[in-house]
């Protein structure tokens, strides 16, 4: 898979970041305002994303994200925070996410990792953190910048977004979502990642055996194409030893 202009805005300068979230924070007023009305947004997108995603999936598929997702959204401090996590076909292991909580998993990942709920864990956590630290709205008014604000503010009782950006994702396609953010914001989720399915009870060291996971079929016959799903994520081995470095993975804790 080619480089996406998604890739491209995601590693735009911080300047340009901070503008996009002052023109978000400008139109969504406070942190819960701005909440509900990502969930807006990303509601009316998931739709759109749900229109091109290919299926069906087991159902049994489903039902284990549904239960993983539940399991780490009962330790967001947030509680106005939502997530909605669905499974879709595809041949790639991937997983992204939409503002408001909305979040996207291939079966091929779920079946990849041989249905492990602790590596399944980092995956949507990896995915959550992204939504919650902001990552996936301010690419969007990066992207598409007053516009897609003005479809927020616009949007009906019923909560259905006008203006340009359904067509526009539309346009887009899913393989524009699955892109990487920058070095920085891709490091920041999967430590959020990893935090948080600690404090649900996952096993922290899920996110390396996943990712260790991914360098070894990568290496080998790649026969899910991970070469290029991976190339606009920041390399293996330095996300594992950030993630060993700044979770502690492999030193003792102590007592709890």
């Amino acid at each position: 898979m080619a480089r996406s202009g998604f890739y491209l805005f995601g590693r735009l300068a911080g300047r340009q970041l901070r503008k996009a979230k002052w023109m978000w924070d400008s139109v969504a007023g406070s942190e819960d305002d701005a909440i509900r009305a990502q969930q807006g947004l990303g509601r009316e997108m998931a739709a759109a994303v749900r229109e091109q995603a290919p299926g069906p999936v087991a159902p049994d598929v489903q039902a284990l994200l549904g239960e993983i997702a539940a399991t780490l959204a009962d330790r967001v401090r947030n509680p106005l925070h939502r997530f909605e996590v669905t499974a879709v076909a595809g041949d790639q292991p991937t997983a992204y996410a939409l503002p408001g909580g909305y979040i996207f998993v291939a079966q091929t990942l779920v079946e990849m990792t041989g249905r492990d709920r602790n590596e399944l864990a980092f995956a949507i956590g990896h995915e959550m953190a992204h939504v919650i630290r902001g990552h996936a709205i301010d690419r969007i008014t990066i992207e598409l910048g007053q516009k897609a604000l003005s479809a927020v503010t616009l949007a009906s009782p019923a909560g259905r977004t006008v203006g340009t950006v359904l067509p526009w994702l539309r346009r887009k396609g899913i393989q524009w979502l699955e892109s990487a953010y920058s070095r920085e914001r891709e490091f920041e989720a999967d430590e959020f990642g990893g935090r948080l399915m600690d404090a649900a009870g996952f096993d922290p060291n899920g996110c390396v055996r996943m990712l260790e996971r991914f360098r070894r079929m990568q290496r080998e016959s790649d026969p899910l194409g991970l070469a290029a799903y991976l190339s606009t994520h920041p390399p293996v081995d330095e996300r594992i030893h950030h993630l060993r470095e700044r979770l502690q993975l492999g030193v003792p804790r102590g007592p709890a």
